[in-house]
């Protein structure tokens, strides 16, 4: 899943002839100055992470002088936001609110088909307030072939109590929002908040969007600007996983990749097929295991590529082991995969005291064998369980620990 930093996604909204505050965006406390200066008002300054909940992070500040807006650009730039540097701020127009509004259009992937939130309770306790007040939310239901009507974008606004030109407005905004979110294949467009300033006047004031990852080949335009995240629980990616996602891209048609770091872990682990995988991450846990990552493959890697994978894993600082683990791969050469992770092991000089278990079975599994065997690696075929690999890993583990 990709993701626009704030400034490019209101970019698009304001494109789109959508109400956005005048805004700039600066990497120093110089350049916050001068924006500051630029906008002449009161302005809000937002780190330009691709994160969510930044006010309650403290990454979201305010500044009535531009002296103001370069001291607090300074505090923020170095920082980190639930793990992302941050290298630039966004420097906005500040308004006169009177009301917080929430959008939020998503796909509901049970139904296939997107679905529109609406909320009269938009602001950084917007889950807290609906919780308590589900009244304050609809929920809209949308046919992706007729789209979203002005009048049922009216209803959903009327029905939360708005009236008069805000009314109107807000509808407007909603169905434009709508119209964005088709046009640059979303996966997630929200607005949180959008602004009822005491002028009466509605404004978008921040906003998120990701894009479905396989649609990225009809915005070309938007290559340079995108943020690539995590899709199982958005995050922006860490280094190791930038180095994953490179190496998967240099064959992406041989052996699918699913990578994700996790923290503190000692065992550097891969996994072919994804339910399979996500067994045996439950049972080195299980055994008392940490696992370093969560890496699963498919569909027949090439050697190079088996080999990029292991070098990038074995790298990771404090990992003490690896674990490779599969069942029965019809389209996997264990042979292939046995030469690739035996490279890297070699490269890396890891030697006795890093324990590597293999637990792999499927097309030449017996060269594959020959090949773990010549450079010393524990291998295992369908001769045991993928749950009693797991268990022999976390057993070498400890001995090496007791040693």
């Amino acid at each position: 899943m990709a993701r626009l930093l704030e400034n490019e996604a209101l970019r698009i909204l304001a494109d789109n002839k959508l109400p956005v505050p005048r805004f700039e965006y600066a990497a120093t406390p110089e350049e916050a100055k001068q924006a500051a200066e630029n906008l002449n008002v009161p302005v809000v300054i937002k780190a330009l992470v691709p994160v969510a909940n930044r006010g309650k992070a403290g990454a979201v500040v305010f500044a009535d002088e531009p002296e103001q807006a370069a001291l607090n650009t300074e505090v923020l730039l170095g920082s980190s936001v639930q793990h992302c540097l941050v290298e630039k701020v966004l420097i906005c127009e500040k308004l006169n609110t009177d009301q917080e509004l929430f959008v939020s259009i998503t796909i509901d992937h049970g139904l296939q088909c997107p679905v529109v939130f609406a909320s009269t309770a938009g602001g950084v306790d917007f889950e807290e307030i609906v919780s308590r007040n589900p009244e304050k939310i609809r929920k809209v239901y949308v046919d992706p072939y007729k789209g979203l009507p002005d009048y049922v974008a009216k209803e959903t606004w009327a029905d939360l109590g708005l009236k008069g030109s805000v009314l109107r407005d807000a509808a407007m905004i909603l169905s434009k929002l709508y119209n964005v979110f088709g046009a640059y294949d979303c996966d997630l467009l929200e607005v949180n908040p959008l602004v009822i300033t005491k002028e009466s006047k509605i404004c978008i004031v921040s906003a998120a969007m990701t894009i479905d990852d396989a649609a990225l080949f009809r915005h070309p335009e938007l290559n340079h600007v995108l943020q690539m995240g995590n899709d199982y629980a958005w995050r922006a990616l860490t280094s190791m996983e930038k180095d994953i996602v490179d190496i998967n891209e240099t064959d992406p048609y041989r052996g699918k990749v699913m990578c994700m770091e996790l923290g503190g872990g000692d065992i550097a682990f891969m996994c072919g097929g994804c339910g399979g995988s996500l067994l045996m991450l439950d049972a080195l846990l299980q055994y008392g295991g940490k696992p370093a990552n969560y890496l699963a493959f498919d569909g027949n890697p090439p050697e190079r590529k088996v080999y990029g994978l292991t070098k990038v894993l074995l790298a990771k600082p404090g990992v003490r082991g690896l674990f490779v683990c599969a069942n029965i791969a019809n389209d996997v050469q264990v042979d292939v995969v046995a030469n690739g992770i035996v490279k890297a092991l070699q490269e890396a000089k890891k030697s006795g005291d890093f324990p590597v278990v293999v637990r792999l079975a499927g097309v030449n599994d017996e060269i594959g064998r020959e090949i773990f065997n010549a450079a010393g690696v524990e291998y295992y075929g369908e001769e045991i369980t993928m749950t009693m690999a797991a268990k022999r890993m976390i057993e070498r583990m400890n001995q090496i620990k007791a040693g």
